[in-house]
């Protein structure tokens, strides 16, 4: 590719989040790609330091490798169209969106997408007077997440009222909100939306983790902890609306160039949206590299073409 010799990207990742190791593992990978690529690609940590990084790199296209606050949330999005650098993925307003659980999920029931019950507890109301609401609300069969964190990062599944109560104080230590949500079981399915001309959903995953654990933060990142199966052995109905749902839901957000939604699919009734994540991981032991690799699109060519999109906006603008 010597036209992508001259194209200069900075990878940023790391960052304060609680899952920048991730970001920094996911960053490397990408760089390697881009270099393979044959793009003149640095890295960069989300710093102090990161405006004089990029004045100094003064780079082509940004390639933001972020998971979590603030590298995903449009906090750096937003500085990079103050500096008027063109990046990959979601801008501003879909980021902010994305990362707001609660928030996200409001637009999703406005868009008429099957989410599960829910309640907003916030941090002033205390963890015990929230537990009670929640059981009040919900019952006791319930997952509790931060509402702004990625990765897994904070969720819970509680079994007793004590078990709640310490749930949701754990989860305040993250953010002062927290959604609280009815726990539906059923298989783990995620599903990849790329775009290219159109927005375009990838084959269906399930992910299978061993007998009584979950798609946690380990079971994640860990080699060997999960499985991903390709295409997941749904019935015709699940398969498509898995698809459907999730090209809404990229749709109702305003996502751009890239996300992944995760479900919870039901052995007989239709796909639960739980969320979309707007900078999906890129790992080895990823979902989205994954997905793409099911149609033929190697890493290198995956994020090759992210990298070139961003290019063409720029181009336009």
């Amino acid at each position: 590719m010597d036209s992508a010799r001259a194209i200069r990207v900075t990878v940023v990742c790391g960052g304060p989040s609680a899952e920048a190791e991730v970001s920094r593992v996911s960053g490397r990978g990408v760089a390697e790609a881009l270099s393979a690529a044959e793009f003149d690609v640095e890295v960069v940590e989300l710093n102090f330091d990161v405006g004089d990084a990029l004045r100094e790199a003064s780079p082509d296209v940004v390639f933001p490798v972020l998971h979590g606050p603030p590298g995903e949330d449009g906090t750096f999005q937003g500085f990079l169209e103050t500096l008027g650098i063109a990046y990959v993925g979601s801008g501003v307003h879909a980021s902010a969106c994305a990362m707001d659980k609660a928030l996200a999920k409001a637009l999703f029931r406005d868009a008429g997408l099957v989410v599960a019950r829910d309640i907003v507890l916030r941090r002033n109301v205390g963890a015990r007077a929230a537990a009670r609401d929640v059981i009040a609300a919900l019952g006791q069969n319930v997952v509790v997440k931060p509402t702004r964190q990625g990765s897994a990062v904070g969720v819970r599944f509680p079994s007793t009222s004590n078990e709640l109560e310490a749930a949701i104080d754990e989860a305040f230590g993250f953010d002062e909100r927290v959604l609280v949500e009815e726990r539906i079981e059923g298989r783990e399915i995620a599903v990849a939306i790329l775009e290219r001309d159109v927005a375009e959903a990838l084959p269906v995953i399930e992910v299978r983790t061993p007998a009584g654990s979950w798609y946690d933060f380990a079971h994640r990142y860990t080699s060997g902890l999960s499985e991903h199966v390709i295409p997941a052995p749904l019935s015709v109905a699940q398969y498509q609306k898995t698809q459907e749902t999730a090209k809404l839901a990229h749709l109702a957000l305003g996502c751009r160039d890239l996300s992944r939604a995760d479900f919870v699919v039901p052995l007989e009734s239709d796909p639960v949206l739980l969320e979309v994540n707007t900078l999906p991981g890129m790992t080895p032991t990823s979902l989205y590299p994954d997905a793409a690799r099911a149609v033929g699109i190697s890493f290198e060519e995956l994020v090759a073409s992210l990298v070139k999109r961003a290019l063409a906006r720029r181009g336009s603008a």
